[in-house]
């Protein structure tokens, strides 16, 4: 507890290194708060920097800590084939308006396996004709994978843009069966 009798906010995180790179996985009491690709130390360390300026407090490195290791284990299993939904608590603290609204359509609306269009997703949350700024929640998502941007795809059937890099979106397509795997 702070001076004040609050609880204070506590960080902490780990990298994982995975089939599609290095993930660092950040959870607060409340859940899930962060998963970032590509973790380098370079990259870890800005993200811990965004998390403290965002959070008030210092990220702390635990990866024993009982939110991160099961995050973890289901990321890991996930990325197995074994896994095809999450069962975790989330934080979603970094997200607000309409980029919260349009990521949690996505986390309970577009199950493992299935694609939805930028549009489409934006008509489910009321805002048709918004398929550009969709596609600018998914850009801001903080946690994908566990919230699945990777499953959002151009109406015409392209594959869309993808902030963990298009080979990590059709990696994690034909991980779920929607596009064949890639040749190299």
């Amino acid at each position: 507890m702070d001076s004040h009798g609050q609880d204070e906010q506590r960080v902490v995180w780990t990298v994982v290194d995975t089939g599609i790179g290095p993930l660092m996985l950040a959870a607060t009491r409340e859940g899930l708060v962060n998963v970032v690709f590509h973790a380098t130390d370079e990259v870890r360390d800005r993200a811990l920097q965004r998390l403290a300026a965002r959070l008030g407090t210092e990220p702390v490195e635990d990866p024993d800590a009982p939110l991160l290791a099961e995050a973890i284990h289901q990321v890991e299993t996930y990325l197995t084939g074994v896994r095809r939904t999450f069962d975790l608590p989330l934080d979603w603290s970094l997200i607000s308006g309409f980029n919260r609204q349009v990521l949690r359509e996505l986390a309970s609306g577009v199950p493992y396996g299935t694609v939805v269009g930028y549009g489409d997703l934006a008509g489910r949350v009321g805002q048709p004709g918004g398929a550009q700024a969709v596609g600018a929640a998914m850009g801001a998502n903080p946690l994908p994978v566990v919230v699945p941007c990777h499953r959002v795809v151009e109406s015409d059937g392209g594959i869309g843009g993808f902030g963990g890099g298009l080979e990590t979106k059709r990696r994690l397509l034909a991980l779920e069966g929607v596009l064949p795997e890639p040749l190299f």
